[in-house]
């Protein structure tokens, strides 16, 4: 919302916002976020433990509807399903943020299997694109909105222990132009392309080694913390951003233009 020239507002009062993946890291940052900008949200991911537990905390500390439901984000049925739940209790979506995703190693290319390949084109790729298309044309026969795609660095720098999700990731950053040219004018599509975060995954890291890596290699010499998303998916949310769709914004510290890092480990 526009505040007097120059200054902007994020008021999402009135809103629906679902996020996939919503139960954990950049996820539920995003959640409490547009909680807390006054939206009424959706948490999905695939364990309804972990949606019900966070909806409770959005509701006790904001006062707003949080609604929690599990679905498999790459399981066609279970997209289908997620929808005719959001739309039949809150009654439409104004922000959709196709969050949900995975990123499995292995430690050679012949060496990934076709159900993990499967699975990561699936989750990644697949369901947002269903998502995507079910919402999307919900929106543009109501109020419009706006879809977030959340991409990496690796659907630009893939490397060789993550083809398959940089693939992936690649497809979403095409599925973001796409929608913004099939939903256009009253619903804008954007992505944002995360660089190495400090969330869950993050356990599985030698940080330390990373951590030191990162004041050697990237030009903010550090890993983002996970509130650090928040600014774009604010702004890409919201009417401040009003005239900006098809975009992939990248928010990665400086990662990749950081071509040492790059050609290391991606």
């Amino acid at each position: 919302m526009t505040s007097g020239r120059g200054r902007v507002d994020v008021d999402l009062s009135g809103k629906v916002a679902l996020v996939t993946g919503g139960s954990r890291g950049l996820g539920k940052e995003m959640v409490q976020a547009l909680a807390a900008a006054g939206a009424d949200v959706v948490i999905s991911s695939r364990h309804q433990e972990a949606c019900d537990e966070l909806a409770a905390t959005v509701r006790e500390q904001t006062g707003r509807t949080a609604l929690a439901v599990a679905a498999h984000a790459g399981r066609w049925d279970d997209v289908d399903r997620l929808v005719d739940a959001v739309y039949g209790q809150l009654g439409g979506v104004d922000i959709l943020v196709n969050n949900a995703g995975m990123a499995p190693l292995y430690p050679r290319l012949s060496a990934c299997s076709e159900e993990l390949f499967d699975k990561t084109i699936a989750v990644n790729l697949k369901g947002p694109f269903r998502l995507g298309a079910l919402i999307g044309e919900r929106m543009v026969d109501g109020d419009g909105g706006s879809i977030i795609n959340i991409s990496s660095i690796g659907a630009t720098h893939p490397t060789m222990t993550d083809l398959p999700y940089a693939a992936a990731k690649a497809g979403l950053n095409t599925l973001t132009v796409g929608f913004a040219v099939a939903f256009g004018p009253t619903v804008r599509s954007n992505g944002i392309m995360v660089g190495p975060f400090l969330t869950d995954i993050s356990k599985a890291w030698d940080v330390p080694s990373f951590q030191d890596h990162a004041r050697r290699r990237f030009p903010l010499q550090r890993l983002g913390e996970p509130s650090e998303i928040v600014g774009t998916a604010l702004y890409l949310a919201s009417n401040a951003s009003s005239f900006t769709t098809g975009c992939v914004l990248t928010v990665d510290g400086g990662v990749s233009v950081s071509s040492p890092f790059m050609s290391k480990s991606g």
